[in-house]
């Protein structure tokens, strides 16, 4: 009998027309985001995800 690997709870956060961000909370405890972009994705662990919202904040100021 084979176990099968526990899947990762996800939660979206924002979402557009076009666009989509959202968090998966993986069974080993690491948070990592998404940002789905039409046909192109990215993918963040939670520091990339930190520095990444404060350069969306100062892009907000530019």
């Amino acid at each position: 009998m084979s176990k099968t690997a526990p899947e990762p709870t996800t939660e979206t956060l924002a979402e557009t027309e076009n666009y989509l961000a959202w968090k998966a909370d993986e069974p080993d405890g690491e948070v990592t985001y998404h940002l789905e972009l039409n046909n192109v994705t990215l993918h963040f662990f939670r520091e990339e995800w930190d520095e990444f919202l404060a350069l969306t904040r100062l892009l907000g100021k530019a």
